[in-house]
């Protein structure tokens, strides 16, 4: 591939589509998604996709889990992760700039039943950030609009589920939904607007702790030994997750590949950054031994600083920031990965159709719309089974791509990259075989095995073993003896067409 720009070129467009209604048609037509994002738009979609609602709610767990500079140096460890698998994805995403992403990597690195297991993993793991902000939306307005909850629906493991409280959320849903259906222009907007907001608060917390903090309440520096270490790095991979919805969007970005690669690791490097802050000024502002009183500690931890509960509110709203933020890029990107994957015959057909006028994955955006619009009915408690259940399934993704990357280049060394990491010796697989190593590493944290491991709950367990399953099952269905390489996604489109059209006939 030329490292030269031609938006509407066939070089820059993935074969194997959608133009319309069919998905099944190839990509080059012209008639595929509309470029419409500049750098900034695709940089904050990255950087606000990974700024959710966790660091409203969760920041005093991490401080108690491992002390102050031990979920400091956890995160750090953990963003260092990320940065080897965010400089892998840049690489990959410079050289083939299409919509889908790792879909895209993982066929012609390994071929179609590997691309749709690791495609599928890291769509359920997208899916599980928009249900967690779905809950999380109803959870935050309780604080900004006290006595929300009315008409006492259930009660799911001790948390009573009220419909105008879980409206909040549906309703929410709703609006995002129709937001992405509109179209990337107008969803990257709002995110646009949002993430500046968030750097305020961010800002914001960090001259409240500078003016109003106490070093001496960030004691203890570390806490909780190996396992507070460890169960503070394991929520990493969720909260970190995001930077690859730019790759997803890539043929939506009016960009030179290798600069869309670039962005992929900054926008790591952004929330790193953030996330650090917002645990060291915390830390500042709130003894470790009150911690625990505080529902929402990073709120009141600026209102402590500033002495006044006004400040508190505007963290509050910034929780909401990240919320949007998040959700609207995970809807995005797995929206996207979804059409690429139906575009390719590997799930059914429906979603892959795009709007006829607004050019966006709409069966797709309404099927995951539909599961984030149900998840607040699943009470407060819906929060950490799913965060539990999606992570694993990312770090799994995250796994294959780097194997992907070190596929590719040894098998096609003279393929086109317009952005290589590492030059042309040995750097870029070191890097590669680090990041494999590293999320490999990852996610055997995950399982019940050794008494450091991360502790998931049964709940979380089974969404997890159940998305996986549908996703073998899709696997298997797959025609056999497609190799992998340049054209498989191409062979895999005429091998399915073929069989269907022999059971239709």
């Amino acid at each position: 591939m030329s490292s030269e720009y031609a938006p509407n070129s066939a070089a820059n467009q993935p074969s194997g589509g959608s133009s319309g209604g069919n998905p099944l048609e190839h990509r080059d037509r012209g008639h595929g998604f509309v470029r419409a994002l500049g750098s900034i738009d695709a940089l904050f979609i990255g950087f606000g996709a990974m700024i959710g609602f966790g660091w409203v709610v969760l920041t005093g767990d991490w401080i108690n889990g491992a002390g102050t500079l031990g979920a400091v140096i956890a995160f750090a460890a953990g963003g260092i992760i990320m940065c080897f698998v965010g400089t892998v994805y840049s690489e990959l995403v410079a050289a083939m700039p299409h919509a889908g992403g790792e879909h895209n990597y993982l066929i012609r690195a390994m071929g179609p039943r590997a691309s749709l297991f690791g495609s599928w993993a890291i769509t359920g793991g997208y899916i599980s950030v928009v249900m967690f902000e779905a809950v999380s939306v109803p959870k935050t307005a309780v604080f900004l609009f006290p006595g929300l909850e009315h008409i006492k629906l259930w009660t799911i493991a001790g948390f009573d589920v009220h419909l105008t409280w879980a409206l909040v959320g549906t309703v929410t849903a709703l609006i995002i939904t129709w937001i992405n259906i509109r179209g990337v222009k107008v969803a990257s907007l709002v995110q646009t607007f949002v993430v500046w907001f968030l750097i305020i608060v961010a800002l914001l917390l960090l001259t409240g702790g500078l003016v109003g903090g106490d070093v001496a309440d960030a004691q203890p520096l570390f806490a909780g030994g190996a396992t507070g270490f460890i169960g503070v790095m394991a929520v990493v991979p969720f909260l970190f997750v995001g930077f690859d919805v730019i790759p997803q969007a890539a043929e939506e970005v009016k960009l030179p590949p290798q600069k869309i690669g670039k962005l992929v690791v900054v926008s790591v490097v952004m929330a790193i950054a953030f996330y650090i802050v917002i645990i060291a000024m915390t830390s500042v502002g709130i003894p470790s031994d009150q911690l625990g009183t505080h529902d929402l500690v990073t709120a009141d931890a600026l209102s402590a600083m500033l002495g006044s509960p006004i400040w508190g509110k505007i963290v509050i709203a910034g929780g909401l920031a990240g919320i949007i933020t998040s959700w609207n890029a995970f809807l995005m990107g797995s929206s996207r990965l979804m059409w690429a994957m139906a575009a390719a015959g590997m799930i059914p057909r429906w979603f892959g159709k795009l709007h006829p006028r607004y050019r966006t994955p709409s069966n797709a955006i309404l099927f995951i719309g539909a599961l984030s619009a149900l998840a607040p009915f699943l009470g407060t408690a819906a929060l950490g089974w799913i965060v539990d259940a999606g992570s694993p399934a990312i770090v799994i993704a995250y796994f294959l791509v780097s194997v992907a990357f070190l596929v590719l280049r040894r098998r096609e060394p003279d393929m086109g990259r317009p952005l290589r990491i590492g030059g042309k010796g040995g750097g870029g697989m070191v890097i590669g075989a680090i990041a494999a190593v590293l999320t490999l590493i990852l996610f055997i944290l995950y399982l019940p095995i050794t008494p450091f491991s991360a502790q998931l709950e049964w709940p979380s367990w089974t969404m997890f073993g159940l998305w996986l399953a549908v996703g073998v099952f899709f696997m298997l269905r797959l025609p056999t003896g497609i190799k992998a390489g340049p054209g498989a996604e191409e062979e895999l489109v005429v091998s399915v067409e073929e069989r269907r059209r022999r059971t239709q006939g």
